[in-house]
């Protein structure tokens, strides 16, 4: 079984972006688990405070980064990049120097938006930190949900997409399996 971490890079409690990821979350396959790890709780990265003793919120988010196989990032895209706290949450685990628990864990970007163009801007800036980070990241399908307030019911239920998601996931699951033999 491989633990996936999904991290949201959207704050707000009933954003599109969580609505995406919590729908990959139920259609993943038997022999990957999915788990959420929040970044909401993260203070900025400061190198300042790599003390002895870090924030607590710092140490707890590091340590369930590097207990998962693989991760999935849902990002919203604001002003053509990447929300603030999804930044943060990419330094603080990535450091100090030397520290990177991102690194080797298949990764896989997903960006939502309700423009048409689907997030590009952000997802583009995430592929290429994750380069940086050694996140090997799955380059097709490539996942820019646009237009995402049609596809959402009164209830949250994303709509219309689910043989797409399902495709990505399948591709996901093969590209994790190969990097993991």
């Amino acid at each position: 079984m491989a633990h996936i971490g999904i991290i949201v890079g959207s704050l707000r409690h009933a954003s599109f972006t969580k609505k995406v990821a919590q729908t990959f979350a139920k259609l993943a396959p038997a022999d990957l688990d999915p788990v959420l790890i929040p970044i909401g709780d993260l203070p900025l990265y400061n190198e300042d405070a790599e003390v002895p003793t870090p924030p607590a919120s710092w140490t707890a988010f590091r340590e369930a980064v590097a207990e998962v196989d693989g991760v999935w990032f849902f990002t919203p895209e604001y002003n053509r990049g990447l929300p603030a706290a999804l930044k943060n949450a990419l330094d603080v685990a990535s450091r100090p120097y030397g520290k990177n628990v991102w690194a080797g864990k298949p990764a896989l970007v997903v960006s939502v938006s309700p423009g048409a163009i689907g997030g590009f801007g952000a997802n583009m800036q995430l592929r290429q930190s994750l380069t940086f980070l050694d996140m090997p990241v799955l380059q097709q399908p490539e996942a820019y949900i646009g237009g995402i307030s049609k596809l959402l019911t009164e209830d949250g239920i994303v709509q219309g997409t689910q043989d797409y998601f399902a495709l990505i996931i399948d591709k996901y699951a093969d590209f994790y399996r190969q990097l993991k033999k």
